[in-house]
């Protein structure tokens, strides 16, 4: 039998196979394609200069004894480097590199073509030039699950969240889709599976990233020639989380390569998480391929938290602050502020501060002044309920009609117009905007934004309509 590349190489991955586990096999050795024995030297082709550098850093042992014993003491292997040319040249270009390991695999001439530059992308979290494979997380140890109170509006979200820690990568739950309005806690849900799971297995590798660093790092992968570094880089990820996805919406080329690192990941059994401001069903501009898979494993909306929730939260926050609250004031707060978590603990630490630094008790009078000011100058985020109050009172109906079920033209045009601005003024899903509604679903809510905007254009009493209610919820 004569000898070929590929039969060496088969040998050589017999025996690889047996020493390594079986995870690192598939991710590292699997992609490898002998190309050709000359001589001693045999040549493999790999993905990409990230991909040749980490395995002279972690196999290059086991490489040299599985060669040696197929080609002797004089064994030489070559790496080829076959990747797409992102400047425009359609063709691949080819780099070969000789196997920096010592004697038995002594240095070849390198032959480098001009177009490509030296990678810098070996890690987008680590200053170019220091080689360095270690991975930081990037979390905040601060979010944690203890500090994430549980209510009604978040319960699903925080349940699969704790799911996902016990056992990433191995629940139905995968992809995590975690959306919601400003300010309701999903980076803080994102971040705390993460710390959970880091504390759990060490060993795993899990990173959190926004969406508008991972496009620049991909913008920087295509401006130095190394997008197949960038790409392996992240199929390398355990745990991969995303925070605020939707800004992904029209970058095209972002978008492509996240699908691929995306399938690699789920495909090799890793977790991802990501967070959004908006169901799936909503986002805009994301391509049909990666929305379907946002939808393969749980999206979980983080709604508005309801009063027991917000007074737990403010209590929780306080007894981490050291701070003793009377409990009428606490509830005074929970009850003025309604739209987020984020504006409930900034009204209560600007009433601490307030208190502190002037030296004055806390009292419901220094409360009410605090919550005034918070209010005027926080950008309101106008609730459903709300909407359907403003809504109802404009055509002199009570809340009940317009929810009710009856098809009377004037009443579902009410109904239309409350979704419609339902969907214009929050953050709330289709779904969620349909269920608040008479209990429609989210088909309903796009047919009557639809409508709305249809009638807008079409009709002018209606858009007198659509201008008065406007007005109205812009005070």
């Amino acid at each position: 039998m004569s000898i070929t590349a590929q039969t060496v190489w088969n040998s050589c991955l017999e025996f690889i196979k047996d020493n390594i586990q079986p995870q690192a096999y598939k991710t590292w050795f699997e992609p490898i394609v002998a190309v050709k024995l000359t001589d001693n030297a045999l040549s493999i082709q790999v993905p990409s200069k990230f991909f040749y550098e980490w395995l002279e850093e972690h196999y290059v042992k086991i490489l040299k004894v599985s060669l040696t014993k197929e080609l002797g003491e004089k064994a030489k292997l070559v790496y080829i480097i076959k990747m797409e040319n992102t400047y425009g040249n359609k063709q691949p270009f080819t780099e070969k590199i000789p196997s920096s390991n010592r004697s038995a695999m002594k240095s070849q001439e390198v032959d480098v073509p001009l177009n490509n530059k030296s990678p810098e992308l070996r890690n987008p979290f680590v200053i170019p030039g220091i080689r360095n494979v270690k991975i930081e997380s990037q979390l905040n140890p601060n979010y944690s699950f203890e500090n994430f109170l549980e209510g009604d509006s978040n319960r699903l979200a925080r349940s699969a969240g704790l799911a996902v820690a016990s056992k990433p990568g191995g629940t139905s739950f995968n992809p995590l889709l975690i959306f919601g309005g400003v300010g309701l806690g999903k980076t803080h849900l994102a971040h705390a599976i993460g710390v959970d799971i880091k504390d759990k297995y060490p060993e795993k590798t899990v990173l959190y990233i926004s969406a508008e660093k991972f496009t620049q790092q991909y913008i920087d992968s295509v401006k130095k020639n190394n997008r197949n570094d960038f790409i392996h880089f992240y199929q390398i990820i355990d745990v991969l989380i995303i925070d605020d996805v939707q800004f992904l919406s029209g970058k095209t080329g972002t978008q492509d390569v996240f699908f691929h690192i995306f399938n690699h990941l789920h495909q090799n059994g890793k977790q991802v998480i990501l967070t959004s401001d908006k169901a799936p069903v909503d986002m805009q501009d994301i391509e049909q391929r990666l929305l379907s898979r946002f939808k393969w494993g749980l999206s979980a909306e983080l709604q508005t938290p309801d009063f027991e929730t917000r007074v737990s939260i403010l209590k929780n926050k306080l007894y981490r602050d050291g701070v003793d609250m009377p409990d009428d004031i606490i509830e005074y707060v929970a009850k003025n502020i309604k739209s987020n978590v984020r504006e409930l603990e900034g009204a209560i630490i600007s009433l601490i501060a307030q208190s502190s630094f002037n030296k004055k008790e806390i009292t419901i009078d220094l409360a009410r002044i605090i919550v005034e000011k918070f209010v005027k100058n926080t950008k309101r985020e106008v609730s459903i309920d709300y909407i359907q109050k403003v809504v109802s009172d404009y055509f002199q109906m009570d809340i009940d009609t317009l929810q009710s079920k009856t098809r009377k033209r004037h009443i579902v045009q009410a109904r239309q117009l409350a979704m419609f601005f339902a969907k214009k003024f929050t953050k709330a899903s289709l779904a969620s905007i349909g269920s608040q509604i008479g209990k429609r679903d989210h088909a309903t809510v796009l047919h009557a934004c639809k409508t709305v905007d249809n009638l807008s254009t079409t009709d002018k009493q209606f858009r007198k309509y659509v201008e008065d209610i406007t007005k109205k919820l812009s005070v």
